[in-house]
């Protein structure tokens, strides 16, 4: 991951730590289908853009459509490779972040959902929360060798953590 401090920097590694975690956790949530708690990771105002360009603002409307998404819909799990984190002040910073889908019942990556993620956090009082979370199709029109690149890095995420997704 390319650090917004500089590569290998023991300082930006601890800064970014808290970000990376909540990246993770946000997608480990959506993994286990767990609504309840994707949405408690929000700020009291967080919103979220959808794959699908669905808006979601605040956290009892995130949880009530990923309940819903949850209810009819076999989702797919997501497999993540964060790229880097900003900061645009001591308590707000940016995560991108790009993301392949393995979908139910399958052990490879979907290369038509590949996306990119953006991710804005806030703190306050010392934890991190997500302000806004965008998911949008890395469609790539025009240039299949750049989603065939980006498939061919996530298949290698998937397969590094012994390829479950």
């Amino acid at each position: 991951m390319k650090s917004s401090t500089g590569p290998g920097s023991d300082q930006s590694s601890a800064r970014e730590e808290p970000i990376l975690s909540l990246y993770h956790e946000l997608l480990d949530c959506w993994n286990r289908r767990d609504p309840k708690g994707f949405a408690s990771l929000f700020t009291a105002e967080g919103g979220v853009v959808g794959f699908d360009g669905s808006l979601l603002d605040g956290p009892a409307a995130i949880e009530a459509e990923l309940a819903r998404v949850f209810a009819v819909h076999q989702t797919a799990s997501f497999v993540p490779i964060p790229r880097w984190v900003r900061f645009l002040g001591p308590d707000v910073a940016i995560l991108r972040g790009v993301v392949g889908m393995v979908p139910p019942g399958k052990s490879e990556i979907e290369p038509s959902v590949n996306a990119i993620q953006s991710l804005v956090a806030r703190s306050s009082g010392g934890t991190w929360r997500i302000a806004l979370f965008q998911n949008t199709p890395a469609a790539f029109h025009g240039r299949p060798e750049q989603n065939q690149t980006l498939t061919e890095e996530l298949a290698h995420a998937l397969a590094k953590r012994g390829g479950a997704a």
